[in-house]
């Protein structure tokens, strides 16, 4: 749990948000208006925690669930809040539900992808395996390197040659 008070605070930065966009446009807040606003939102978040971790108590469980939070409110006497945040936690779950199928379907493909691209690959190298015996080096090419072995440059033996011709 939290060492001081002011750790279960919300962060300014979020409140001051939320309150901006909640307010008309033009209408100013005073800082003592935003810290008793963010202070009153600790206090309901941690009321409503607290409230829907009495029923994740009386269900033998350790963690808190959606439809906890919502019985909470009711039984905080905010019924009028419960049909939207039911919606919004389905909302939430239908679009967590969409990601993780998105995100298998993306693995799959990519499975998928990678065997068959190594499939074509062994096919290739089979395909390639008999290639070997087509190599024909070219009678020139042996004889040059017979002269690198033997420190002869060609261009010096046919000079060579050409002069016996002349004589």
């Amino acid at each position: 749990m939290a060492e001081r008070p002011e750790d279960l605070n919300l962060p300014n930065a979020v409140v001051t948000r939320i309150i901006k966009d909640a307010l008309p446009e033009g209408v100013n807040i005073s800082k003592d208006a935003r810290l008793a606003i963010s202070k009153a939102a600790s206090v309901f978040v941690l009321y409503t925690t607290s409230c829907a971790n009495n029923f994740a108590m009386k269900a033998k469980r350790k963690t808190l669930t959606g439809q906890d939070v919502i019985s909470a409110m009711s039984d905080m006497e905010f019924e009028r809040f419960t049909e939207s945040l039911q919606q919004s936690l389905e909302a939430f779950r239908k679009e967590q539900k969409n990601k993780k199928d998105a995100a298998e379907k993306r693995k799959k493909e990519k499975e998928l992808n990678a065997s068959s691209e190594a499939a074509d690959e062994d096919k290739e190298k089979t395909e390639n395996a008999g290639d070997d015996d087509d190599i024909v080096e070219l009678d020139g090419d042996e004889e040059d390197e017979e002269e690198e072995e033997n420190g002869v440059d060609s261009g010096q033996e046919e000079e060579g040659e050409e002069e016996e011709e002349g004589n």
